[in-house]
């Protein structure tokens, strides 16, 4: 499988190494292709990765993830074309992080609106799914952690897209993914972002993620 990458921070080159990792082709999407970071991370995964502007991603990819800062993705998303994104699988890792009064940050967003509602919005004839976006880029691939696999919550309109989406968890290690239901439900997954960041500020450690206890 192809796989557009439109954004190619720290979030961006995990989950593009991840699918690497699995065998797939992967373009790494930003304003500047040839940007030091960028050109390492291809010549570091070798021949399933290269690298793109946004729009070049955007065409190649048939499954594509959005995970640009929250500030740039409406932009990125515009340089990238909507038309480019038309009927295809979206993941969308993004939290409206607002960082302006110091850590922790707050959500830009929320209550009657989302990042991945704002998404897909933005690619109305695109299928959105809201993943990964509740645990840090070190775990999102193989998460391993001695209290047994976390879970993964995701959310999207399209039955089949989320389908496809839990494929794609499932083969990254997360083995118990919940569907909460439409886009609407990133409401309530994005301030799952900030739990996470506030326990890490006040802990100094990264090293967590999220599970539902049941019976």
């Amino acid at each position: 499988m192809k796989v557009g990458i439109i954004g190619s921070g720290n979030v961006g080159h995990a989950i593009g190494t991840g699918f690497i990792k699995l065998g797939h082709e992967v373009k790494m999407g930003s304003r500047d292709p040839n940007k030091k970071e960028v050109r390492e991370w291809v010549e570091k995964m070798g021949s399933l990765a290269s690298s793109g502007t946004f729009e070049e991603t955007a065409r190649f990819g048939e499954l594509l993830v959005i995970s640009t800062l929250w500030t740039g993705t409406e932009n990125a998303i515009k340089l990238a074309d909507p038309k480019n994104f038309a009927g295809k699988v979206v993941i969308d890792t993004i939290n409206p992080l607002d960082f302006s009064k110091g850590m922790p940050p707050t959500l830009a967003i929320g209550q009657t609106d989302s990042a991945g509602e704002s998404v897909q919005r933005w690619l109305a004839e695109a299928k959105v799914v809201k993943a990964f976006n509740i645990v840090g880029n070190a775990h999102m691939f193989k998460p391993d952690f001695p209290g047994g696999p976390p879970d993964m919550f995701i959310c999207g309109n399209d039955a089949d897209a989320k389908n496809g989406v839990i494929k794609v968890l499932n083969d990254f290690g997360w083995s118990n993914v919940m569907d909460m239901g439409g886009i609407e439900f990133s409401r309530t997954l994005e301030p799952l972002c900030i739990l996470w960041v506030t326990y890490g500020a006040k802990t100094g450690s990264w090293n967590h993620a999220l599970k539902m206890l049941k019976k």
